[in-house]
Parts: structure tokens; C-alpha cells; sequence
């Protein structure tokens, strides 16, 4: 944290401006509430929506192309989308980034009707664009404004905030679908319109985000003194993200956290259940990300009083427990019952498969919420973590497409969970080179240095 002389990137306000108040609208904590209910009613739906394999639909074929179009466009926009943020700011990044979710929702209501993906697929590329400047925005928001210790609690508060979306998602298609019976193949239209009202409300919830330079800390300090930057400017600090070797070791966790979606809902969730499971199902599996996300959390922040030490411990656990999910869905893939759909009345049948699905979902929150951890320690300024974060989205999306794709050729469901298995076990070793090179104790080395670019590059048109 910033004292009196000392040039770091947090900015230092008078004593009287000093307030621990804790539901103060400026503070860090409750921005990050706020942006955690944004990605509750945006991502949040629309994971809800994926989560139930096919988007709903009886035929995978729409949906896998609405998102293999979605994640193509975001793996542009993710890297993009940070030096849009750092142009834009928070209020119109974040605004054009929800509403492109609306449309999204609308395009399956449509497809319930005439059977046309073309609708679909151009919405799903949309809502690529959008999405890229939503979770760069998030990531810049959830990396930066918290203080330097405690950013494990506060991304573990978001991440339950906006996996709640995905409970409150998944009760609506089991609600609204309950009583029609084993026979019926696609959602209903309610459901899709419930998505879209949820969506709406984000979109407009998004215009309370403060920008970094308001957001003042709990020791009076700013976030951070942020000037806005220009195209010029961040096309060249992009650039720079491709050869940047902390980045390039984030690269195959980047890949992997999204691919094994394709997986889980298409091969576990869709083939083993039906309709109305699959949503009960996602009550589960987006609330065990709210589980998953605390219990990490904990480890970054609290298990050690070196932060370093902390992070290793962290990726350490996440291997450990991926190790055994991974093992748990190789031996349900090996034995499960081709033909048989289950219903969440069956008991000892139905227990099984829903232990395995809950258990993707608490690996996910803790896979990603580590790696947003690791992010968050390389620096604290908002401009620097903004680029850092939309690599990373930018990379994963780049998976997630393939993903989707593979699945669209008919590649085996035990090739997936192979592929899957060994791509997150790969991350791992990569992690920890990270950790024990690149984070410190304390963060000022890097803002320092950019604060002493700064001057330069205003010199020559960079900075306005």
C-alpha cells in the first residue's frame, strides 16, 4: 500500500477522505459486489443456458456453432479488450459488453421457433465481441481494486456473487420445464425469456461501476491514477503481451480452463440426464463454484504469511483435487450406461454422475480462480492487469473454440476427456515456474516502471 513519498501505483488522498466504512460505494469491496451481480445476470444466465448442453436444444449442432463463433470472436476481443477498457473506461466497456447478452439469449428463443442457426451463430460472434470487453473490464476491476492481500477473498466473492447466476439460471429451465415429462427435448420459450430479463438488468447494472481513479481503499488510498490511454498506445502494449514470458507460461491454463466445458456439458450433463435434471444439475454445478471459489481463496491469502509460498500451496491443492476429479470422470465414462437417462429421482443411480458433475464445478471455480490469483499477484495497476486479463480470456477463448468444434466433428467423448485431462495437468508445473519467479511481496517494481514510461511516452502522442 502507498504512504506519504513513496511512488507507487496507489494515490494517496487526505486524511479526512479516509473512511473504513464498510458498505462505502466507492470502496473496493462493494464495486466488486456490484460487478459480481453485473456477471450474475450476464455470464452468469448465459452459463446457465450453455450448462444444459445444446443451449437447450435436442440437436448440439446450433449451439456448438453459435460457440464456436462466440469464442473465435472472443479470443480477438478478450486480447483486445483490455486496451479497450484502459480507452474506454469501465461504464461504456462494460455496457456495450452486457448487451450483446440479450441478443444472445433472444437468438435460441428464435431458433425455438424456425429452426435457422444463421440467427444464432451471428449472435453468438456478437456476443464474442462483447463478452471480450466485459471480462477484460472484470479482470481489470477484480485484479486491481482490491488491496494486495486480500486478493484471494475478494475474486472468491466474486466468483460466488456471479456463479450464483448460474443457480439462479439453472432453477429456471428445472422450474419452468419440471412437469413435462421424460419425453420433452428442448426448453421451453419462458426459459429463454427469463434469460433475457436477467440480462437486461445487467446490462443497466453495469453504469454503477466506478473507474479505478474513484474507488478509494479502506487506508484512503486510490486504486490507482489511471490515464486513459489511446489506440497507438495499447496496440503497442498488446503486442508486447506475445512475447512476454510471464504471459506465455499462462498460456496452457488459459487454454484449458474453458476447454473442458465441451465436455462437461455436452458428455456428462446433456447425454446422462434429462431436461429437467440438467437444470437441477446446474444448481449444483454453478454452487459448487461458490464453494470452490471460497475454500481457494482461503489458501491464497490466509494459509501462509508469504505470498509466494501461498501461491505454490494454492496450485498444488488445484492439481491434487483436478488429479482425482479427472480420475472420478474416467471411471464414469468407462462404465456408464450408453442408452439409460437419468432422473434425479433415481437414487443410487443418479448419485454417482451428480457427484462427478458437482465436483467439475467446484474444480473450475478453484482452477480459475488460482489463475486469476497468479494474475493479480504480477502486478497491482489497473492498465497493466487489464492487458494481463485479456490475454488470458483472449487465449481461452481461442480453446474454447477448438473445443466446441471438436465436439461438432464427432470426436469420442473419451478422446475428450483424455486431451482434457492432460492439458490441465500441463498447466500446472508451468504455474509454479510463474509463482516462484514473478511474484513478489509487494508489487511496485512494474508501476514504477510504467509511471516512468508515462512521462516519455505523453511526449510522443501515447498518453492523453
Amino acid at each position: 500500500m502507498g504512504t506519504p513519498g513513496n511512488d507507487d501505483s496507489s494515490t494517496q488522498i487526505p486524511e479526512s477522505a479516509k473512511s473504513s466504512y464498510l458498505f462505502r460505494y466507492n470502496s473496493p469491496l462493494i464495486q466488486t459486489v456490484l460487478i459480481g451481480f453485473v456477471c450474475f445476470c450476464c455470464p452468469g444466465m448465459f452459463n446457465a443456458l450453455s450448462g444444459m448442453g445444446g443451449g437447450g436444444q435436442l440437436n448440439t449442432t446450433a449451439s456448438n456453432n453459435a460457440l464456436t463463433a462466440l469464442y473465435t470472436t472472443f479470443a480477438v476481443f478478450g486480447i483486445l479488450g483490455g486496451g479497450i477498457y484502459n480507452i474506454l473506461g469501465p461504464h461504456l466497456t462494460l455496457f456495450a459488453g452486457c448487451s450483446t447478452y440479450v441478443l444472445y439469449a433472444g437468438s435460441f428463443l428464435y431458433y425455438n421457433h424456425y429452426q435457422h442457426q444463421f440467427f444464432a451463430i451471428t449472435a453468438g460472434a456478437i456476443l464474442g465481441i462483447g463478452a471480450g470487453l466485459l471480462w477484460a473490464a472484470q479482470g481489470a476491476i477484480m485484479t486491481s481494486y482490491p488491496p494486495e492481500n486480500r486478493k484471494g477473498t475478494y475474486i472468491s466473492i466474486f466468483w460466488s456473487i456471479f456463479n450464483m447466476g448460474g443457480v439462479i439460471g439453472g432453477l429456471i429451465p428445472f422450474i419452468l420445464n419440471y412437469n413435462r415429462g421424460d419425453s420433452a427435448a428442448t426448453v421451453n420459450d419462458g426459459t429463454y425469456i427469463g434469460f433475457m430479463a436477467f440480462m437486461s438488468a445487467g446490462a443497466v447494472l453495469s453504469l454503477t461501476i466506478l473507474p479505478a481513479s474513484k474507488v478509494v481503499r479502506d487506508d484512503g488510498t486510490r486504486c490507482t491514477n489511471m490515464l486513459y490511454s489511446n489506440v497507438t498506445n495499447e496496440c503497442f502494449e498488446i503486442l508486447k503481451l506475445f512475447y512476454n514470458w510471464k504471459m506465455l507460461l499462462i498460456v496452457p491454463a488459459a487454454w484449458c480452463s474453458n476447454f473442458f466445458y465441451t465436455y462437461q456439458f455436452n458428455h456428462v450433463n446433456k447425454l446422462q440426464f434429462n431436461l429437467r435434471t440438467r437444470g437441477f444439475n446446474n444448481v449444483f454445478y454453478w454452487g459448487a463454484q461458490m464453494l470452490g471459489s471460497i475454500g481457494i481463496g482461503y489458501v491464497m491469502d490466509f494459509s501462509f504469511k508469504s505470498r509466494r509460498k501461498r501461491g505454490v500451496v494454492g496450485v498444488c491443492v488445484v492439481a491434487l483435487l483436478a488429479s482425482g476429479i479427472w480420475g472420478g470422470a474416467l471411471a464414469n465414462q468407462i462404465n456408464r450406461d450408453l442408452v439409460a437417462v437419468l432422473d434425479f429421482k433415481e437414487g443410487s443411480r443418479y448419485a454417482g454422475p451428480f457427484v462427478l458433475f458437482f465436483c467439475f464445478g467446484l474444480l473450475d471455480a478453484m482452477f480459475q480462480s488460482m489463475v486469476y490469483w497468479v494474475i493479480g499477484a504480477l502486478a497491482n495497476d489497473s492498465e497493466i492487469l487489464s492487458r494481463y486479463v485479456g490475454f488470458y480470456k483472449g487465449v481461452q477463448s481461442a480453446g474454447a473454440a477448438v473445443a466446441w468444434q471438436i465436439d461438432n466433428q464427432k470426436v469420442s467423448a473419451m478422446t475428450q476427456l483424455i486431451v482434457n485431462w492432460v492439458l490441465t495437468t500441463v498447466s500446472y508445473p508451468l504455474l509454479l515456474v510463474l509463482v516462484v519467479l514473478a511474484v513478489k511481496e509487494e508489487n511496485k517494481g512494474e508501476e514504477e516502471q510504467a509511471k516512468q514510461v508515462a512521462p516519455s511516452s505523453a511526449e510522443n502522442g501515447f498518453v492523453q
